[in-house]
């Protein structure tokens, strides 16, 4: 009777293997689901980050304002009969100085 049921619980163990261990197996379930978890998250991230920049096309096709804001802001340009001032602030909380940028029309 005993070797029956170490005989019947090995058989159990070999069937149970592949269950949680194998390729399709639990433990490989869980893997691939937190997978796609991940991906899920990263590809909302990315589909944000396409509206924005697809607002920021439109926006630039469609005005001068954004066009002239982005000159002014990362390249420097100024207009025609205007002095650009740059304000020095003392250092923030955190030790770093700042510094701001802002252009006046001369009369």
């Amino acid at each position: 009777m005993r070797i029956l049921t170490y005989g019947l619980v090995a058989l159990l163990v070999l069937l149970q293997y592949p269950l949680w261990f194998g390729s399709g197996g639990v433990l490989a379930y869980w893997r691939l689901h937190r997978e796609v978890q991940e991906q899920t998250a990263k590809n909302a991230e990315l589909r944000e980050r396409n509206l924005t920049l697809q607002a920021e096309v439109v926006n630039l096709k469609s005005g001068l304002d954004a066009i002239e804001e982005r000159a002014r802001e990362e390249l420097g340009m100024i207009r025609p009969n205007e002095t650009f001032v740059r304000v020095v602030e003392g250092k923030n909380g955190n030790g770093s100085a700042s510094e701001k940028g802002a252009g006046s029309d001369t009369p």
